[in-house]
């Protein structure tokens, strides 16, 4: 008789745990939404940290921060970034497994896609998805993601 007791305790510790524990794996993601030029001058202090990345990656010389955004979702799920200027980005989490984050994102502005990509996100690590012209010069888009 007092198996039927416990196994009623266990159901509802689990039910009310349960939903804490999966929340505890969701994905905290930002972007943001960069204007790179190949003129030489001061970049926007708030992309500091991302400075020496963007160089690296894309090789201009200034950067400006246009807009930015975030979301958390669950793997297996689905989110959206909105960036400002028209751009967003649609996130397709897969898994996080082994301390990173399968992702597959789809740059939109407007509603056009202007591209696809996979990444794999580590905490705190940017990844820089290099874009499209922005119809200043030689500038172009970049969007850097981050996962927390």
């Amino acid at each position: 008789m007092r198996l039927i007791p416990r196994l009623l305790f266990l159901t509802l510790v689990l039910g009310l745990v349960g939903p804490a524990l999966r929340a505890a794996d969701a994905i905290e993601l930002s972007a943001l939404l960069v204007s790179a030029s190949k003129e030489p001058g001061a970049s926007d202090p708030r992309l500091k940290p991302y400075e020496a990345t963007l160089r690296r990656i894309l090789r201009f010389e200034s950067f400006k921060l246009v807009g930015q955004g975030q979301t958390s979702l669950q793997p297996p799920g689905k989110g959206n970034i909105s960036l400002g200027a028209g751009h967003s980005l649609q996130i397709e989490a897969e898994s996080n497994a082994g301390g990173s984050e399968r992702v597959q994102v789809s740059w939109q502005q407007g509603g056009r896609t202007l591209m696809r990509s996979g990444l794999v996100l580590r905490p705190g690590v940017p990844a820089v998805l290099g874009g499209p012209g922005t119809g200043e010069g030689g500038n172009v888009y970049a969007v850097i993601v981050i996962a927390r």
